[in-house]
């Protein structure tokens, strides 16, 4: 059945022997993801496994749901990445005598006909949650209340400098703020201000490269430009989706804006309607694509894009390099508009 956060956190934090499995999904995996961590956070021995193996062996998760660990702790089990893959495995632990062991599913966004959606939201075993991305008005609250748990103090527009630069993906923001406890040596116990001179020093949008130059390159149509970003995020450890969404969010953005634009707005008027929504460092980059990118390229972006996604996550799908193309694809695409 669906569930809010707060049910889900204390199904987590003390599971329930009446709750067989939690299904945690939607397009905000990483929030999916932290959530997650709760299980086993308090004690017990953690199981972990994917659902590519669960599709090889489904009676898998029913025996590792019943089955007692060595020294009679309490076993979370937790499942990532899944889909549709770990459906027969899903029935058989609802179907079995006896659990005992709560399940975490970790899924991505899926359909409203999904078979694995539909298993949790009918089953009273089950409890589902989804995560949806910030958008550009809670970002920055995100960003204040991820810092607060690691000893950091944010003003809101420090806290908005950092969910621009990091185009609101709560992975990358965590990795910031880890980085800045460790420079600014804060603490839950040392709280420390956040100032905008550490960001400057260890932030996302350092010189060595960051998200948003990376979005600018593809929406400008700059080959070279991407291809140098694409090397410095690696070599940070940023690839994959988080390069996906990026993008996805300035398409989405300018989808929104471009269809005020083809109704009979000025490019200017719609940009400037968007105040502080938009980042004054990207501010010129989005006038200029938007003047130029046409509604319907626009979509097949995001097309491109998603698609990309989805293959990302299904076992052997596109890995980085894959990835790195589409988005060349893209780019090649904007520079003909040039």
């Amino acid at each position: 059945m669906r569930a809010d956060r707060a049910a889900v956190e204390r199904a987590l934090k003390a599971p329930s022997p009446a709750q067989r499995f939690i299904l945690l999904y939607g397009p905000d995996e990483a929030g999916s993801r932290a959530l997650a961590k709760l299980a086993g956070a308090s004690g017990g021995e953690r199981v972990e496994m994917s659902g590519a193996e669960l599709r090889g062996d489904p009676a898998r998760l029913a025996d590792e749901a019943a089955s007692m660990s060595l020294f009679g702790e309490a076993r979370h089990i937790v499942v990532e990445p899944a889909g549709e893959e770990v459906v027969t495995a899903v029935e058989g632990l609802l179907e079995a005598a006896a659990a005992g062991n709560m399940v975490v599913i970790v899924a991505g966004a899926l359909k409203p006909t999904s078979k694995l959606l539909k298993l949790a939201l009918a089953s009273k075993q089950a409890l589902a949650l989804v995560s949806y991305l910030p958008d550009a008005r809670n970002a920055p609250r995100l960003v204040q209340e991820l810092a607060r748990e690691k000893g950091l103090s944010i003003r809101p527009e420090v806290a908005r400098m950092i969910s621009d630069s990091t185009a609101g993906n709560r992975a990358i923001i965590e990795q910031e703020l880890v980085k800045i406890a460790l420079f600014l040596d804060a603490a839950p116990e040392r709280p420390q201000m956040v100032e905008e001179e550490a960001i400057a020093a260890i932030g996302a949008a350092r010189e060595e490269g960051d998200l948003s130059r990376l979005v600018d390159s593809v929406g400008n149509g700059d080959p070279a430009r991407l291809q140098a970003e694409l090397l410095h995020l690696s070599s940070e450890g940023i690839e994959g989706i988080p390069l996906i969404r990026a993008v996805l969010r300035r398409l989405a953005m300018l989808a929104g804006m471009r269809a005020e634009v083809e109704s009979g707005r000025s490019v200017e008027s719609v940009v400037a309607a968007r105040g502080k929504a938009i980042f004054w460092k990207e501010k010129d980059a989005i006038t200029s694509q938007l003047a130029r990118w046409p509604a319907e390229m626009i979509a097949r972006g995001m097309g491109r894009l998603l698609e990309a996604e989805r293959q990302v996550k299904a076992s052997g799908g596109l890995g980085p390099l894959a990835v790195d193309e589409e988005l060349f694809a893209i780019c090649r695409q904007a520079a003909r508009l040039r």
